[in-house]
């Protein structure tokens, strides 16, 4: 099967946004807070959770889409 452009750029940001956004609560729920004023360790850190939410959310989706893609072949 070819891939679909389209249903891979979709399912890409569907999982970095919801990584991203996974990653902005727990920092919240640690007390970390991205949009703190200054770079102190609490903003870095948050920073530092959304960037790997992100990751690993797209690495999720791909796995998903390779995934589905091995069962439809």
């Amino acid at each position: 099967m070819k891939n679909n452009p389209l249903i891979e750029g979709l399912s890409d940001a569907i999982g970095f946004v919801g990584g991203a956004l996974l990653g902005f609560w727990l920092g919240r729920l640690l007390g970390l807070d991205v949009f703190a004023q200054g770079y102190g360790a609490a903003s870095i850190g948050g920073i530092v959770l959304v960037g790997v939410g992100g990751g690993l959310g797209l690495q999720a989706a791909r796995r998903w889409r390779n995934r589905n893609q091995d069962k439809a072949d």
